[in-house]
């Protein structure tokens, strides 16, 4: 008898430790880039980050494949490039974008296959009906700040949509979405250029009762190489590391009540920005600063990577698939009864093709190095003045940029151009002043159709070798590769800057480029 008890007990045991949901939280900094101390910045203070690096596995070529926030926030959400989505610049005010209403988004997707879905902060995204969320906390219900930097807010926001999952005992997806570190300057100048004043404590800034703010001295930073030198930049900088002290202490809340939920145990936990900071040659520019990215994925699996670190090529649409593969379900396809793959029409185009693949292999094991692995990236817009559209490939030692419209300027946009740091390049510019800044606006501003740079030569991003014989292979292999994807991907620009797309009519199942006859 006691042999059958402990039989059945022994397989209570095992069936209660199989049975948990799987779920996943995703963590989404707004402007972020490496200011973590995980990824080597010795002067930013980021425990909580630094703490669930050691528990994560490390990315070290993660990119974003759009530097733009509305775009790169779609992209994520979809796996699909910004102008496969159509989400081609912000989704907010005058600008107006949106993604395109056949387009399937992970929250979507998840929620009718019995995952609960739920978004706190940040949303940036439409339309509506293609990122519905179960449960949405966000700026189209309360000010942005609320419920994008008020960090106790975002705490009892996750604490409720915990307790609701946990009564309803379904597997969820949670979305926490940060609006640190972005610029506030140039709408409330009152709270500091990042509303680094917001909620501090300060008279007449408020009071977010969870936040320690840590202030920097800003002649005593460490600045990364594509940051001008100078005084106003780093006192801009040092604004933006005190939000990041808020956006720190915010993943620390988050994980706390995960963790005091119970739900750390059988949890995929993701952190990551969803493009580069906005300063000079980083955000809205697909240069490194404006694309590569943080991420730490952590497993709840004890057999998987812990506090290692992966140089695998990595791009936000591996998200998606990453996702999909972690609650084992399968995108779904546009019109399923249709056996006939050819049979494409207007009325049924064919199913969208993702280019991105599960990260969950990567867990368990490091492939081997492959110099040719690439990620790709797509740039329309920004704001809705902002048309400036590249394409870009890279490799762990090349980048190639395609400026489809390298006879224009290149575009600033507003918080941007507001910011101490532009402004003092401006003035130093006009009176003839040493930059301090590895460019000069002149050669920012004038970009070639072309760029190529040896990454492992030249990791800033310098020396164009468009051009150079020696690298004439390399180039023609990248652009080749790079328009093969834009073509699987079904890039409506993929024509420019000298050719004209007929897609439609008789040309609908043969795209075919006309030449301008320039």
């Amino acid at each position: 008898m006691s042999t059958l008890l402990g039989i059945c007990l022994l397989l209570v045991l095992s069936i209660g430790t199989t049975i948990g949901h799987r779920n996943v939280l995703l963590l989404l900094a707004d402007d972020g880039g490496f200011e973590i101390g995980a990824y080597r910045n010795k002067i930013v203070q980021t425990p909580a980050l630094d703490a669930l690096a050691k528990q994560s596995l490390i990315f070290n070529n993660a990119y974003a494949s759009v530097s733009s926030c509305s775009p790169s926030r779609a992209s994520i959400l979809t796996g699909m490039p910004e102008h496969q989505n159509g989400m081609y610049g912000l989704h907010n005010g005058v600008h107006n974008f949106n993604a395109l209403g056949k387009v399937k988004s992970i929250s979507k997707i998840l929620s009718d296959s019995g995952v609960v879905t739920g978004l706190i902060g940040k949303k940036h995204v439409g339309p509506g009906e293609v990122f519905k969320f179960d449960y949405e906390r966000t700026e189209e219900q309360y000010p942005i700040n609320q419920v994008g930097r008020n960090i106790t807010n975002i705490k009892l926001f996750v604490r409720e949509f915990l307790e609701a999952s946990k009564e309803k005992d379904q597997p969820f997806f949670l979305m926490v979405s940060f609006h640190d570190p972005h610029r506030c300057g140039h709408i409330t100048p009152q709270y500091g250029p990042f509303c680094e004043r917001w909620g501090s404590g300060e008279e007449g800034m408020g009071l977010i009762p969870d936040w320690h703010p840590i202030y920097y001295v800003w002649d005593e930073l460490i600045l990364p190489y594509y940051i001008p030198d100078t005084e106003p930049a780093r006192r801009d900088v040092a604004a933006q590391y005190t939000t990041i002290s808020r956006l720190d202490q915010g993943v620390g809340l988050v994980l706390k009540e995960l963790a005091d939920a119970g739900f750390d145990q059988d949890t995929l936990v993701v952190y990551t920005s969803d493009n580069g900071p906005p300063l000079p040659a980083a955000r809205t520019n697909l240069y490194d600063p404006g694309m590569a990215e943080p991420m730490f994925i952590r497993s709840p699996d004890p057999k998987s990577r812990h506090n290692e670190v992966t140089y695998s090529m990595t791009s936000h649409l591996d998200l998606l698939p990453t996702f999909l593969d972690w609650f084992n379900v399968s995108y779904p396809s546009d019109h399923p009864e249709e056996s006939d793959t050819n049979a494409i029409d207007e009325q049924h185009p064919p199913n969208p093709i993702l280019t991105g693949k599960s990260l969950l292999p990567l867990l368990s094991t490091e492939p081997p190095s492959d110099p040719d692995q690439a990620v790709y990236a797509s740039q329309s817009f920004h704001e809705i003045t902002m048309a400036y559209p590249m394409r870009a490939i890279r490799t762990k030692r090349y980048k190639l940029i395609h400026n489809l419209n390298h006879q224009l300027p290149f575009p600033i946009d507003q918080d941007l151009f507001v910011s101490p740091t532009f402004q003092d390049l401006l003035q130093r510019t006009a009176s003839n002043q040493d930059l301090r800044w590895y460019k000069n606006l002149r050669l920012y501003y004038n970009r070639p159709e072309w760029e190529l740079f040896d990454l492992k030569l030249d990791p800033a991003e310098r020396k164009n070798l468009v051009g150079k014989p020696v690298v004439k292979e390399i180039f023609e292999k990248l652009k080749g590769k790079l328009r093969q994807w834009q073509e699987l991907t079904n890039d409506p620009f993929r024509c420019m800057p000298g050719g004209v797309l007929l897609d439609t009519g008789e040309y609908l199942n043969n795209a075919t480029c006309f030449d301008l006859g320039q």
